[in-house]
């Protein structure tokens, strides 16, 4: 059974979320082409999953870290 899953991040924010993750994917991927040592890999690659979190959380408009923290932005709260 799927629960469906709240609106907790105003549209400000998942715009931004958006735009910053896809710069994270695109930043992630130009540095691991000419990345070196293992390290540098290991961080490219935690940046381009970072960005995907990102991508994924503006698209949905659903933070899991808000939710578990019980966060709603005021503007959505009056909505309601």
């Amino acid at each position: 059974m799927r629960t469906k899953l709240s609106v907790n991040l105003t549209s400000i924010e998942r715009d931004a979320r958006i735009v910053v993750g896809v710069l994270a994917v695109t930043g992630g991927v130009l540095l691991l082409v000419g990345a070196e040592s293992v390290i540098a890999r290991v961080l490219e690659v935690l940046l381009i999953l970072v960005g995907l979190d990102l991508i994924v959380t503006g698209a949905t408009g659903h933070c899991p870290l808000y939710q578990r923290l019980g966060h709603v932005p005021a503007s959505l709260r009056s909505a309601k």
